[in-house]
């Protein structure tokens, strides 16, 4: 990233944009300086921490410099908007605060967002964990790691997005609250279970929403206390440094069950997930649903002959295309029931936090995931593993938008980097379509967007398809790019990242002065607000 910066002696370079003390220069060197070239290269070594590499150059020139206005250069107006209006932002790295409560990497962070403020990305995602926050006991909070964390956004000048993440994470490894997993060991049904008994141990089973399984507590009231003690300790934030708080809704933070845990390996094609229905309480909903519609032996367990994680539709017979139990009665019935005990537990939690959050101004959103493998198949088998009920005869998203409407809630859809063409071709995959069903399904019902893509080394050609995304049909009001991290500030991802953000501005100008400011344009948008010299410029350059 180049970006050209005007400061002197009198302008406090160290204080404005750059922020030199946080890249380890002290106040007097940094005020001693009249022009400063500097550049600076932020990244991770192999084992997650931050290395910043700086070079300066000086000159011993002072200068008077007076402050400059973002929307005024030379007396023509210039300002600069995303395409269509959507709101940049950048996802902060996972375990951006340690089990302990301290921020990891302070001062690479801190220069991180400052280079993200100059390149006009309004703000960042922070995820916040129910196993750092909660850990110890119910009802013990620790913010202060996450607390330093907005004061630092705030300091750079950027928004914020929360993320409230109810579940755990292998990579890194962030686990849920000890005391949560203590009473699994003894409970072991309070987790998803698969066909085999196996237990995905990385967020509770939806089956428990309203069971007091936790101490005496139900999980949504454990949820609640969790939102209300949030809401109060950043409550000077909300609506200004706080702009949005996304409730975790499942694995992942997803709206969908772990049916597709099980990741498959290089080059091989994925397999359709396995349904999760067999912990104790999901076999005794299923088991009441059954014999309320007269049809008690439906209610024993899931379908027999469904697959299994990494195996293909065909197979067993339950998602073949022709003549597949996804198409009779029971298959309906089943399908059916699955895909509403998911629906009403995104209802219960988005509801939940729409109460706790509605005199705040913040935005409430979940994620819902795109499960786009095998899409090209009539029966769909990894959206119904995952809990969509979308087949070529039933359109499974209508139900998933009317839960968000119904509460005032903002859909995040990731995947907006992926295209059909980069999809492995036997997975029958169409990450494209299926995005589009889900936003026409929004559509209808008058459903918000916030898109994200699916990782930040991930699809080939990924940039210009966000671009795409963006573009067509207005409908995305928010992207967050994920995320900060080892590879975002290298040299192979950081120069193409901006020049992604660079892409997504529109500069304002008359027509006879677009050609001669085209270059200088993007380095005075970035740095509207630091004061101006007439007689030096400070250029950076970061790889």
């Amino acid at each position: 990233m180049e970006v050209s910066l005007i400061g002197s002696s009198q302008s406090k370079v160290g204080a404005t944009e750059l922020g030199y003390r946080e890249l380890g220069f002290c106040s007097s060197k940094v005020e001693s300086l009249n022009v400063v070239s500097l550049r600076n290269k932020v990244c991770f070594d192999q084992i997650g921490k931050w290395k910043i590499n700086t070079r300066l150059r000086f000159t011993p020139k002072a200068v008077k410099s007076e402050p400059v206005r973002s929307t005024e250069v030379s007396g023509r107006n210039r300002k600069s908007k995303l395409l269509n209006g959507v709101k940049l932002y950048v996802g902060l790295p996972l375990d951006i605060v340690s089990d302990c409560n301290t921020v990891n990497h302070a001062r690479a962070i801190a220069a991180g967002l400052k280079a993200l403020k100059l390149l006009g990305v309004e703000g960042v995602e922070l995820p916040i964990w129910w196993g750092i926050v909660e850990q110890e006991a119910m009802g013990k909070y620790e913010w202060s790691g996450y607390l330093a964390i907005a004061e630092m956004v705030k300091s750079a000048g950027l928004n914020l997005h929360v993320s409230l993440c109810f579940h755990a994470s292998k990579e890194p490894e962030i686990p849920l609250p000890a005391w949560v997993s203590q009473i699994g060991e003894s409970e072991p049904s309070i987790f998803f279970t698969d066909r085999s008994g196996k237990c995905y141990k990385e967020c509770l089973s939806l089956a428990v929403d309203e069971l007091p399984v936790l101490n005496g507590k139900t999980p949504v009231q454990v949820y609640n206390d969790f939102c209300e003690s949030f809401k109060s300790s950043f409550l000077s934030s909300m609506g200004s440094t706080i702009q949005g708080i996304s409730i975790g809704l499942g694995p992942d933070g997803e709206l969908c069950y772990p049916s597709h845990h099980q990741k498959a390996k290089d080059n091989k094609i994925p397999g359709v997930g396995e349904f999760q229905c067999y912990d104790k309480n999901m076999l005794s909903n299923l088991k009441q649903h059954a014999e309320a519609t007269g049809n008690p032996c439906w209610g024993l367990g899931g379908p027999h002959d469904a697959s299994t994680y990494d195996q293909l539709p065909t197979s067993n017979s339950f998602f073949k295309d022709n003549g597949g139990s996804w198409e009779s009665p029971y298959g309906d019935f089943f399908l059916s029931w699955y895909s509403n005990q998911l629906l009403n537990h995104g209802d219960r939690l988005l509801s939940m936090a729409s109460s706790v959050f509605k005199d705040t101004e913040v935005e409430v959103s979940g994620k819902v995931p795109l499960v786009h493998s095998w899409n090209r198949t009539r029966s769909h088998p990894s959206e119904l593993t995952s809990g969509f009920y979308n087949t070529c005869l039933r359109d499974g998203y209508e139900e998933v938008a009317q839960v968000f409407v119904r509460n005032s809630s903002t859909m995040i859809l990731p995947g907006m980097d992926l295209s059909d063409e980069h999809q492995h071709h036997g997975s029958l995959s169409s990450p494209e379509l299926l995005l589009k069903q889900i936003k026409k399904a929004c559509r209808r019902h008058g459903v918000e967007i916030s898109g994200q893509n699916s990782s930040v080394s991930g699809a080939p050609g990924g940039f210009e398809q966000i671009k795409k995304n963006l573009l067509s049909e207005n409908m995305v009001n928010l992207f967050t790019y994920q995320r900060m991290g080892a590879y975002f500030f290298s040299p192979d991802h950081f120069p193409s990242f901006t020049m992604f953000v660079r892409s997504l501005n529109q500069p304002q100008l008359h027509s006879d002065d677009l050609r001669r400011e085209e270059e200088e344009e993007e380095e005075e948008e970035a740095v509207g607000a630091i004061p101006k010299s007439s007689e030096s410029s400070i250029n950076m350059q970061a790889a």
